[in-house]
């Protein structure tokens, strides 16, 4: 642009969008919402963005002589409303007050952004979600090593690790941040290496330097180095840390004392599960629309903040015996003691967010109601540490006994703060009497001054007889008398006249004018003193941050365990036995969610699994697509990672030898949009696990190498269970569930194999699924009796049936290939392919065809389109 054309551009600015412009420039890629007056306005691309999201109107306004420029606003007190929507859809924005009062100001007022607010930065109730934490993560990259960190900044929960690609993914798909920040440097490698679900914002590189990062951190926590937190050697998640450290300044946070610590994610002290894992169970999210996770089932705790643990504690389950066993021995304890579950309930019920309302106290953002609910929650904590104390059981005593009551910060709120305050500081009532003689002494000047303004108007009404007369007030003339036309012929000369209307005349006088400056002054005084006392009460609860944020996490441990006796009792859940073996012996396993699922009256049909790594090492399961082989994997998975959580299991006994590492490759999860085809992606998915192994992995593989043709797969599923057989290092305990009974010939040669197959029984040609796993293989897989209850055509069902009677006659490979050639044709077929140029082009299409290379489904769509070309 040339400079002529900026300063004529400059030149028929108005000095508001002249100021717009300028802040609007410190702040690129964010939406402003820039305060003018009672409304918060949007201009240009901001405002056709924000009224697409809002479904607010777009107009246009003048921008100086020369252009116009699109509006689009909404009344300042809607942004409880607006801001929520504009954060979950992605936006980044800037809120700009306006800095003074505009009485006071000629010409422009002065204006700043206040706060930016971002899909991972945010203290606003409306934009969060109360059972789930809001992460900000931020990666950094070096050759081989991935830093990342997360920070909840409405709890000051801050966490940082270090590793492989993969177990950064991992992170991230467990943790699921609301936003991902990185260095501007890397954005190719970040879109190419992570899922781009994410709301991401890349900063300078410079920001992601060691040095640079190191000395914010240890400036924020002042202390001279990070040992103390156990972070000190990993050097990738000091920067990313730091990094969002840099990012809150930046988005104008600045008062953050409530992170007061950061701790390291230890790999070595939790269940590693990859991202495929985490998605394929289904812990958290659904992989379908109107699915049902895990944790559904499992959450009924009664606080935000134990909803939030839970969670963690899913993504993260524990490998450590003795405190699975504390967890586990606290759940039986609440399981057997009803009274003292539903002591520990009622008070949890009415506890509301404590780690989050301390949060608030710490920047300074908690309003009186707030305020009263952190006492509230405080005096809650006083029968919960009580219960927990008597209860007699060590591991109870002990949680008791971290929770701190912060009487004096109770006993302060409680002496000085109304029972009824109201939302905000300015609206009065908002300190009891008796607090500060100031306040006591202007209170009655205000309520004696109103009472003897009612004194004042009999008074006038005697002297003067008007029977009509009124003292009132509105904010233009303050107070004033009012006197009806009929009487005004009876006013003193005194009365000074300010406002004639249709039907009557408003007067003031001396009198009024002083005991109205009186009133007002002592209502503007209060509400100064008032304020001033709430900031001391909330200077006191800042010296409470950490004790209380301890309390909420005793409480949220205590809530998560609750929950899990509750459904333990609820869906008959027994406690597992945990052991340092080798063994998984699982007798009458459910599924937690599928049973739950069940029309009413059916039964889940239970089933027992037993792995070792001595005698059945790989289980070997055959059997017909939908008759439960993959409820069958995924049960197992979901009853280990629940024992090792501290939750009872849906088992009639549960003996699980800790697992360290938990692998499955089930389901189709196609990457198509990436143009990664099925097959690629399980060959990917196996990859992992293959080279992870480690001795205590439970392996779930279902229906592997169903992506390619049935030779290809055949053979890979069986070199995989070889592998995994003979592996020198590590006996994985595998289920292995697959349609190709082929596989059952590799138990006669491996000792460590034992086949298995959910049994159906066939009555008059009809199937019917028992989901009952027996011994031995299964020699049919029953996949055209599946395609018939699909609803595919009776014909190529039919045809289907008769190519597969014919093939079983020999499975040995080239003879196979040999009998597909002598397929018997259908009798018209033979008779008149040389009179009829269709079922010549029919014969071409069947010549062309390598039998090796179909797969069943491609093989059936085959013979649809031949029978297609007979129409």
């Amino acid at each position: 642009m040339s400079k002529t054309h900026t300063k004529a551009k400059e030149a028929t600015e108005t000095p508001l969008m002249k100021q717009y412009n300028q802040i609007k420039a410190k702040y690129p890629g964010a939406l402003l919402l820039f305060r003018v007056g009672d409304f918060y306005e949007t201009f240009g691309e901001d405002a056709v963005k924000a009224s697409k999201i809002l479904n607010i109107v777009l107009t246009k306004r003048a921008n100086g002589s020369a252009s116009h420029i699109e509006l689009a606003g909404f009344p300042h007190h809607s942004m409880d409303n607006y801001l929520p929507k504009l954060v979950r859809s992605g936006c980044r924005v800037a809120i700009c007050d306006q800095l003074e009062d505009p009485k006071s100001v000629k010409g422009i007022v002065k204006r700043g952004v206040t706060e930016l607010v971002t899909p991972g930065v945010s203290f606003d109730d409306n934009v969060l979600e109360q059972g789930r934490n809001n992460y900000l993560a931020s990666v950094y990259f070096t050759k081989d090593v991935l830093g990342v960190a997360f920070l909840d900044i409405s709890t000051g929960e801050f966490m940082t690790a270090s590793g492989k690609k993969p177990y950064i993914d991992k992170l991230l798909q467990g943790f699921q941040p609301s936003e991902v920040i990185y260095s501007k440097a890397v954005r190719a490698e970040f879109e190419k290496a992570f899922s781009d679900d994410y709301n991401t914002h890349y900063l300078e590189d410079w920001i992601y330097a060691y040095d640079f990062t190191y000395e914010k951190l240890v400036k924020h926590f002042k202390t001279n180095s990070l040992k103390g937190f156990g972070i000190e050697s990993i050097q990738e998640g000091i920067v990313a840390a730091g990094a969002i450290l840099h990012y809150l300044e930046e988005t104008e946070h600045k008062d953050i004392d409530h992170i007061v610590s950061i701790s390291r994610i230890e790999e070595e002290k939790y269940v590693w599960m990859d991202k495929f894992t985490i998605r394929n169970l289904e812990l958290v999210y659904p992989q379908q629309e109107g699915g049902v996770p895990l944790i559904s089932i499992l959450d009924e705790t009664l606080t935000p903040m134990g909803s939030r643990m839970i969670k963690k504690w899913m993504v993260l389950p524990v490998k450590d015996k003795a405190i699975i066993e504390e967890r586990l021995h606290i759940v039986e304890a609440f399981y057997k003691d009803k009274g003292l579950a539903d002591a520990l309930k009622n008070s949890l019920k009415a506890m509301g967010d404590l780690e989050r309302l301390i949060s608030k106290v710490a920047v300074g953002r908690i309003n009186p109601r707030e305020m009263l609910q952190l006492k509230k929650a405080l005096g809650l904590a006083v029968p919960v540490k009580e219960a927990l104390s008597q209860s007699g059981i060590e591991a109870l005593k002990k949680l008791g006994d971290q929770i701190n009551p912060c009487e004096f910060l109770y006993e302060l709120i409680d002496t000085q703060l109304h029972d009824d305050a109201p939302l905000l500081t300015n609206q009065g009532n908002l300190i009891k009497e008796g607090v500060d003689e100031a306040l006591d002494e202007l209170r009655k000047i205000a309520y004696s001054g109103k009472d003897y303004l009612l004194q004042m108007q009999k008074r006038e009404m005697q002297n003067t007889g008007i029977s009509s007369l009124k003292i009132a007030y509105n904010k233009v003339f303050g107070y004033y008398l009012e006197v009806t036309n009929s009487h005004k012929d009876k006013v003193p000369q005194e009365w000074i006249r300010k406002q004639t209307l249709v039907n009557a005349e408003r007067y003031i006088t001396e009198e009024l004018k002083q005991y109205e400056e009186k009133i007002l002054g002592a209502e503007d005084k209060m509400v100064a003193i008032e304020q001033r006392i709430f900031q001391q009460i909330l200077k006191h609860a800042n010296d409470y941050v950490s004790p209380i944020q301890q309390n909420a996490r005793v409480i949220s441990m205590v809530d998560c365990l609750l929950s899990f006796a509750e459904i333990a009792q609820k869906n008959k859940y027994v406690r597992p036995t945990i052991t340092e073996s080798h063994e998984l012996d699982i007798k009458q396993g459910r599924h937690p969610v599928i049973e739950k699922q069940l029309p009413h009256g059916e039964e889940y049909i239970p089933n027992d699994v037993y792995l070792d790594n001595e005698t059945q090492q790989i289980m070997v399961i055959t059997g017909p697509n939908m008759a439960g082989k993959s409820a069958l994997l995924r049960q197992t998975a979901l009853i280990v990672l629940m024992a090792q959580m501290g939750s009872f299991v849906p088992a009639k006994s549960a003996e699980i030898g800790l697992i360290d590492k938990v692998f499955t490759r089930v389901g189709a999860s196609d990457n198509l949009s990436k143009g990664e085809s099925t097959f690629m992606v399980e060959m990917t998915e196996t990859a992992s696990i293959l080279n992870n192994l480690s001795d205590r992995s439970l392996i779930l593989m279902d229906e592997i190498g169903r992506g390619t043709s049935t030779y290809d797969g055949v053979s890979i599923a069986w070199s995989i269970v070889e592998f995994l057989h003979n592996h020198p290092k590590s006996k994985a305990k595998t289920l292995f569930a697959t349609h190709y009974h082929e596989l059952n010939q590799l138990a006669n040669d491996f000792p460590r194999i034992k086949n298995f197959n959910v049994s159906v029984k066939e009555i008059n040609g009809e199937i019917i699924f028992m989901r009952k796993l027996k011994k031995g293989g299964s020699e049919h897989s029953f996949g055209i009796h599946v395609a018939h209850i699909a609803g595919m055509p009776n014909p190529v069902v039919l045809r289907a049936n008769e190519i597969m009677h014919h093939l079983e006659k020999d499975k040995i490979r080239h003879q196979t290939q040999k009998r597909m050639q002598e397929i018997p044709k259908n009798n018209y077929q033979l008779n008149m392919f040389e009179a009829d140029p269709v079922l010549t082009e029919i014969r071409e299409l069947l010549d062309k065809l390598d039998i090796n290379t179909l797969s069943p489904v491609e093989a059936l769509l085959k013979l649809n389109e031949l029978k297609g070309k007979l129409r």
